[in-house]
């Protein structure tokens, strides 16, 4: 019986240990540093809430990994309509409203964030369509087949409305659609139309007063320095003053003064660089190259489109919300709310992300014919 929950030795040697070790030690960096931004109002309690996620997920991962990824494949279909069913739910039914958007269920004390999974669900999804495609996805029928996969978590995601949540399933789809070979022109073409319904939704209805605020405030943030910029300028002072070496572990001024906003989660690299400095923040990058670069060994050495196209889509998830949210904690992108993947405090991000790091280290445990 216990046989069946042990994974042979031989699959082992092929197990990437250095990903895990990766992602260990950041959630550990995170651990650390959402104690120093909450101890005085919360103690522990986010801290050791963040650590219960990380053994949580390293569970998460060991049930993956059982499982060979070509049988995970039949039940890709159940995985992506369960989080479009989320979705729906999430909006017209038990949704919860955070931050402006209605992108919450709640259980009990606890809330999930049902977008979290779609996008998983849907990085599956058109994997298993592309892999199933053998190459023709640029046939019309077979091209707006996989679009009309992509684009629907999206609108239901933008309804909420969740535009940071929107923009990382678009990346994930672009990136799965350049790897998979997609003509660069329909590519081009798309994220064109893209900006022209946005010129278009702008100046209607659609387009949420607090968005154009956002947009606004990154454009010319000295006009709205006491309100949408706040958050920004506040990141910028506190980071700033880490210099190269930091203020030290919970001695961040910016950070002990409560000033930056959602310090543990969506801001959480403004601690790393109020008490950690540039070396702390080079650090955390390092670790986070370290991952990214050995995803791409596996997506290049995988046996199938499947695995590739799935490492592809975990691959721009990670490098797009790591960019985009310390883009955002410098001042060189606008504020969304997107996490940084395994720092941010957050039990829907934390799960979703050991998931797809599972998944990955399947794939590449399994890249060739094991003889047993």
């Amino acid at each position: 019986m216990l046989e069946k929950f042990k994974i042979s030795k031989k699959l082992l040697r092929e197990l990437d240990f250095g990903i895990i070790i990766a992602s260990i030690l950041i959630v550990l960096f995170s651990c650390v540093n959402i104690y120093s931004a909450t101890f005085r109002k919360s103690g522990i309690y986010f801290s050791k809430l963040q650590l219960m996620w990380l053994l949580l997920g390293l569970v998460v991962i060991y049930i993956i990994l059982l499982v060979d990824y070509t049988i995970i494949i039949n039940y890709v279909p159940i995985l992506y309509w369960g989080g479009i069913a989320l979705l729906i739910l999430n909006k017209f039914l038990i949704g919860g409203k955070r931050n402006g958007a209605n992108s919450w269920i709640g259980i009990g004390s606890r809330a999930i964030q049902p977008s979290e999974f779609a996008k998983l669900g849907m990085i599956l999804m058109l994997a298993k369509l592309i892999n199933e495609m053998e190459g023709s996805i640029n046939e019309p029928k077979n091209f707006f087949k996989i679009a009309g996969y992509a684009v629907l978590p999206m609108i239901l995601i933008v309804t909420q409305p969740d535009m940071g949540m929107t923009m990382v399933t678009f990346f994930i789809a672009l990136g799965i659609f350049f790897i998979a070979g997609l003509n660069l022109k329909v590519i081009f073409g798309g994220i064109g139309g893209i900006i022209g319904l946005i010129a278009i939704i702008w100046n209607s209805s659609l387009m949420k007063t607090y968005w154009k605020l956002r947009l606004k405030s990154f454009i010319n943030p000295s006009a709205y320095d006491k309100g949408m910029s706040f958050q920004r300028n506040q990141s910028l002072m506190a980071i700033g003053s880490g210099k190269i070496t930091g203020e030290g572990f919970t001695n961040g001024l910016q950070i002990a003064s409560s000033n930056v906003p959602e310090a543990h989660t969506d801001f959480i690299f403004s601690v790393v660089g109020n008490e950690w400095g540039l070396l702390g923040s080079l650090l955390l990058l390092f670790l986070y190259g370290i991952m990214l670069y050995k995803f791409i060994g596996i997506a290049k050495n995988s046996k199938d489109a499947f695995g590739s196209i799935v490492t592809v889509g975990v691959i721009s998830t990670f490098l797009f919300s790591i960019l985009q949210n310390i883009g955002m904690t410098i001042g060189i992108m606008p504020v969304t709310g997107i996490t940084l993947p395994l720092m941010s405090y957050g039990g829907s991000s934390m799960l979703t992300s050991f998931m797809s790091i599972g998944l990955v280290l399947n794939i590449g445990m399994r890249k060739k014919k094991i003889n047993f």
